[in-house]
């Protein structure tokens, strides 16, 4: 049988690694999901002055009291980035890649991705456009597809796609590109728009233009509109109420995700309070258990 965690955490910045805390301090199984570099915002900001106990602290000095904690505790973070997150009712599947994790309760705690869509990415999503190139990789066998990599891990995405893609395209929108496949082609422009007629058939770059089967955008994390399905949004934000709870049960959601202002204690307030209503779901669901074992 498949593992069951109590409680998933998705997102490693402040608001993920409060939430992981306190979920193992109150004895849940926790899964920690999270990219390699956790708070890149804490990772590069030099000085911080306004957190409550540090009148003047470095960004990575405390980046790195934060990973230890969770460390002590002995919460191990997974280095995977999630795909998508599906409530089955009494569970959630959450998938990262070819990995499969379940859960009793989720909290989203990816941050915010800056920067826009590119024109025609939301309109072709699902129709040519994706975020997980190992998901979809089946649908594209034998047919060419561009791959926009706005980090290194798009190139493992790219290389995977080059095995049974007819053509690969690579745009990379980061600096010092690794290593790719030698049939992998890779294009140094900017993206501008995706179209197409019912499904995505181009990829608009500014000084050229590729004839494409679909367009797979890689970032450290999914959009929370497209990790999960049914959620409810506030713009480009996660709606929740006061217990940090989305409008699907049993899902909760903190820090940057859910809107301004973005700023570290917020999130690490956030993370906590999810945590907690988190805890309180997961105990309430072993009691109900429970109750219907007696009256069976």
């Amino acid at each position: 049988m498949d593992e069951l965690y109590d409680i998933a955490v998705i997102g490693c910045g402040p608001a993920g690694l409060s939430a992981a805390i306190n979920c193992m301090i109150r004895n849940k199984k926790t899964l920690l999901l999270g990219v390699d570099l956790c708070s890149e915002k804490l990772h590069k900001s030099p000085y911080i002055f306004n957190y409550l106990g540090f009148s003047k602290i470095k960004g990575e000095d405390l980046r790195q009291a934060f990973l230890k904690h969770t460390e002590d505790l002995g919460i191990i973070l997974k280095k995977q980035k999630t795909d998508s997150v599906f409530d089955m009712g009494d569970k959630f599947n959450i998938s990262c890649g070819e990995q499969i994790y379940h859960a009793k309760s989720a909290i989203i705690a990816t941050g915010i991705s800056y920067g826009e869509p590119i024109k025609g990415e939301s309109e072709y999503l699902g129709k040519g456009v994706g975020y997980c190139a190992t998901c979809d990789a089946p649908l594209f066998k034998g047919l060419d597809v561009a791959i926009l990599g706005y980090s290194p891990a798009g190139e493992e995405e790219a290389n995977f796609l080059a095995e049974i893609c007819r053509k690969t395209y690579y745009i990379p929108l980061y600096k010092n590109l690794g290593s790719l496949a030698d049939n992998v082609e890779v294009v140094y422009d900017k993206p501008i728009e995706i179209t197409g007629n019912e499904r995505a058939a181009h990829l608009v770059l500014n000084n050229s233009k590729l004839n494409i089967d679909g367009v797979f955008i890689i970032k450290d994390t999914t959009p929370p509109s497209q990790l999960v399905p049914g959620l409810e949004m506030d713009g480009h934000h996660i709606k929740v109420n006061r217990n940090m709870m989305t409008n699907i049960s049993g899902l909760y959601a903190a820090g940057d995700c859910t809107g301004k202002p973005y700023q570290l204690s917020k999130a690490a307030g956030e993370g906590q309070a999810a945590a907690l209503n988190a805890v309180s779901y997961v105990d309430k669901m072993k009691l109900n258990r429970s109750k219907e074992l007696i009256y069976t």
